[in-house]
């Protein structure tokens, strides 16, 4: 298994990966175009993050995005992850653990993260149950929202 930074040539692999993502939790179908523009934004402008993929015998079956938000009562970003998905024929296999790693291995090169956070759906017990094994715990931080229609 490979694991790299995401590349203009995964722009459709990731566009699928979200669309099949959204649909799996959410019951969401993500338009594609504000998709591939969202994923082309992310691949083109680094300083908003960057994708993770992983990929085995030349095929991506897994990924996931790192966005970054600062933190100015720790002077570090909290590496925010988000839109994780592991192909069903590859889920189940440590994957996603080696995708978690390797964002902990390159913040530490990048000087180190305040925290990693990401979001999971309320009822996606077997995501919170990874998320836990792997040292992770629910936050005491609520969210709230205002959804702003485009």
């Amino acid at each position: 298994m490979q694991i790299r930074k995401g590349r203009s040539e995964d722009i459709n692999a990731l566009v699928a990966f979200n669309q099949a993502m959204a649909e799996e939790t959410e019951g969401l179908k993500l338009d594609a175009a504000t998709l591939t523009r969202g994923v082309t934004t992310m691949i083109n402008e680094p300083q908003r993050g960057f994708y993770l993929v992983a990929e085995q015998q030349g095929n991506i079956v897994a990924s996931l995005m790192v966005t970054f938000e600062w933190s100015d009562w720790r002077a570090a970003n909290y590496y925010w992850i988000q839109s994780v998905y592991v192909t069903p024929s590859s889920r189940r296999q440590g994957i996603y653990r080696q995708l978690y790693q390797a964002v902990k291995t390159m913040a530490e090169a990048e000087g180190g993260a305040a925290s990693f956070r990401l979001y999971v759906e309320h009822d996606n017990q077997q995501a919170q149950q990874t998320y836990t094994a792997l040292g992770m715990a629910q936050s005491h931080y609520l969210m709230f929202e205002e959804v702003v229609k485009a």
